[in-house]
């Protein structure tokens, strides 16, 4: 009892002010591997881990996966879950990535699955049958993972060795579809109705109690706006599943930053046909409730492409703080035809969380990524914060093109690059374009805003810091009893 009083006391003693602080960050070299032990060169052992993560505070272990791997789905790449560990100090700080574990997604039938574009694959544009876009993840209490497809856009549930165990049903309006006809393969304009080319479920996550599940589109979808083509629209849907059932119970309406107030923030400007295209989200975490973390993000910043063919000044890398509650379920309700939401309809309130733009720079971190796709709330610090940590997708460090060769590209970490043959060797001073974990500390009221059961237990660390800070006190109050006894 003495012990739960004197951290009872250490805790009271944290300012009650919100704040999220940059803690620091860690650069994964882009030539790094993985243990996937698939063999050795880019397309099957290149470790890329930020397209998502989730962090299970049991195991201290964060599980990020891949993307469709080297090449954008045109060559072969088995996606894959990446176990990483890092080490996390009392304020936050992080260092000491390593991979502990490889995972590649498996069919039934116990065959991997492919990166590959579905038209480059048996069946055609029509069949996803072994292509996955692995874009989201979450892990669920019996060890079971759920993770979120681009291609589909599709939600499966996988065993802890990463093998398909059942597919959720979608709602039909979410579905590619090309005159009737599924196409989970070409763009607009041969697809007429459902996700953007591209534009899946980027994000995927649960509740506390593991009985419902989100997954969020990236964009609009094709159909809807002004033009019908989802790129002038700011609207894109929030779906709901029943984790039991496997069946969506509801669908939200998310409304993207407009490009009028991104451009407030530029010297090169978006156009209205990027709203809908260029601006989008990559990753949706449960926090408590009906409440949850988002990162929304524009195209612009390092990545492969960008470096070859720049494309102004960063505009947005933001998360943002959503809540489901007074939201009109818009399963039945479709946007085509304008960029406003029809009337009677309310989408998620929204509320800006963390400038992540703001603060790195503030911090002297000059080089922003492009991709900001992973988000995941970590271990708990001294003081009773908690770490909350965000990962890029590197795109590998591979570009490809127009005849869909692919390339590494090398860079000097500011604008310079080279492009080299895939697998080939950087020029010195170059080096492949590294994945990038960035640690935030939450503390303060903030803290508040999230479940306890997301939370976990300290680090060993942060452990110390708290014993220590039990030292502090109780030296304190023994100072306190002896001026007392002296008066």
């Amino acid at each position: 009892m003495r012990f739960m009083l004197l951290a009872a006391a250490v805790l009271a003693a944290v300012p009650a002010s919100a704040a999220v602080t940059f803690a620091g960050k860690i650069e994964v070299a882009g030539d790094a591997t993985d243990l996937s032990n698939l063999g050795v060169g880019p397309n099957l052992n290149r470790l890329s881990f930020g397209s998502d993560m989730v962090y299970d505070s049991s195991r201290r272990l964060f599980y990020g996966i891949s993307d469709r791997g080297p090449g954008g789905g045109t060559i072969d790449w088995a996606p894959r879950i990446e176990a990483f560990k890092v080490d996390t100090a009392a304020n936050g700080a992080i260092s000491n990535f390593r991979v502990v574990d490889t995972i590649a997604f498996k069919q039934a039938n116990g065959q991997v699955y492919s990166g590959l574009n579905p038209s480059r694959l048996p069946g055609g544009v029509g069949v996803l049958g072994s292509a996955l876009d692995s874009e989201g993840i979450v892990r669920l209490q019996n060890g079971n993972f759920l993770v979120a497809d681009e291609y589909g856009p599709s939600v499966y549930e996988t065993n802890n060795k990463g093998v398909f165990i059942r597919a959720f049903t979608q709602p039909a309006n979410v579905l590619p579809l090309a005159g009737g006809s599924p196409d989970f393969a070409n763009g607009r304009p041969t697809i007429t109705s459902g996700r953007q080319d591209n534009r899946g479920y980027e994000g995927l996550t649960i509740s506390g109690d593991g009985k419902t599940a989100w997954g969020i589109l990236q964009d609009p979808l094709v159909n809807e706006g002004s033009n019908n083509d989802g790129r002038r629209s700011q609207n894109l849907r929030i779906v709901q599943f029943d984790v039991s059932t496997g069946q969506s119970t509801g669908q939200f309406a998310y409304q993207l930053e407009s490009i009028a107030d991104i451009n407030s923030r530029t010297t090169v400007d978006f156009t209205a046909t990027n709203q809908g295209r260029s601006i989008g989200v990559p990753s949706i975490t449960w926090i408590g409730g009906t409440s949850f973390l988002v990162i929304e993000r524009d195209n612009r910043g390092q990545g492969p492409d960008n470096l070859i063919t720049p494309n102004g000044d960063v505009g947005s890398k933001r998360v943002y703080l959503i809540d489901l509650a007074g939201a009109t379920d818009v399963s039945g309700t479709s946007f085509a035809g304008s960029n406003s939401l029809p009337n009677g309809v309310t989408a998620v309130s929204k509320l800006l969380f963390l400038d992540v733009q703001a603060a790195l720079l503030a911090a002297g971190e000059t080089i922003l990524p492009e991709k900001l796709e992973g988000l995941a709330i970590g271990p708990r610090l001294a003081g009773g914060g908690f770490s909350l940590l965000l990962a890029t997708d590197n795109d590998f460090s591979v570009t490809q093109n127009g005849s869909n060769v692919q390339f590494d590209v090398c860079t000097d970490g500011g604008t310079a690059f080279t492009q080299v043959a895939l697998g080939g060797v950087c020029p010195n001073g170059q080096a492949l374009v590294p994945s990038r974990l960035y640690s935030f500390a939450v503390t303060g009221a903030d803290v508040a805003l999230f479940d306890a059961s997301l939370l976990g237990v300290p680090e060993p660390a942060s452990w110390a810091m708290l014993i220590a800070g039990f030292g502090l006190t109780g030296a304190a109050m023994r100072r306190r009893r002896r001026a007392t006894v002296a008066a």
